[in-house]
């Protein structure tokens, strides 16, 4: 089972759309092309196929076969109208400028909170003996420092990686969006569970 896919509106859902199928040549384009699911407006945007409702299906359509499960025991499936999630480059280059001038405005209110000109100042006249104003010898590759920090805190060089370790920020967006896969799971089995009982109730 894949852990996510894509789909299209209105679209049936097959097994090859949701799953990896390791079996002989000849079953393996009809399982592919087995109907899971018809998508209809009221799935919303997300929708969760689980390993139960694969076995069933391929139960159904091939009796006497012997099915093995590997990996996920479900898939959420994104649905989109293209049948692939595209970034958005408005909101992209919005959300760039957006965190590009707020770092600034952070490091800023930082070096004006701890005063950092004075602090400068003072380092510089300890190491020289004398004092300036403007201690460019300091604050240039003080400047620079803090640029090359970052490129190794983020590990990349515009599109190049320096190693192949994830950086901070790809692991906690990595963690945002398995506790949004979580919880949309579990929502979806939430709403599959009072669906059944409601029909059982009915």
């Amino acid at each position: 089972m894949r852990r996510r896919a894509v789909v299209r509106p209105r679209s049936i859902v097959t097994l090859g759309d949701v799953a990896r199928i390791v079996t002989e040549d000849h079953l393996q384009d009809r399982l592919k092309k087995l109907p899971l699911h018809h998508v209809t407006d009221n799935d919303g945007n997300l929708l969760l196929i689980d390993m139960l409702q694969v076995v069933k299906a391929i139960r159904e359509a091939e009796q006497g076969m012997i099915i093995e499960t590997f990996g996920e025991p479900h898939v959420l499936l994104e649905i989109s109208p293209a049948g692939e999630v595209k970034p958005r480059r408005v909101v992209l280059v919005l959300a760039w400028l957006l965190l590009f001038f707020g770092s600034g405005m952070a490091m800023l209110n930082f070096h004006a909170d701890v005063n950092m000109p004075a602090v400068q100042r003072r380092i510089t006249e300890l190491i020289t003996g004398t004092s300036k104003s403007h201690p460019w010898l300091f604050q240039i590759p003080y400047s620079i420092g803090v640029g090359m920090g970052m490129l190794l805190f983020f590990n990349r060089l515009l599109r190049k990686r320096l190693n192949d370790e994830p950086n901070p920020l790809e692991v906690e967006m990595f963690m945002y969006q398995e506790n949004v896969n979580h919880y949309v799971i579990t929502e979806e089995y939430r709403k599959k569970h009072e669906n059944r009982a409601g029909g059982d109730g009915g």
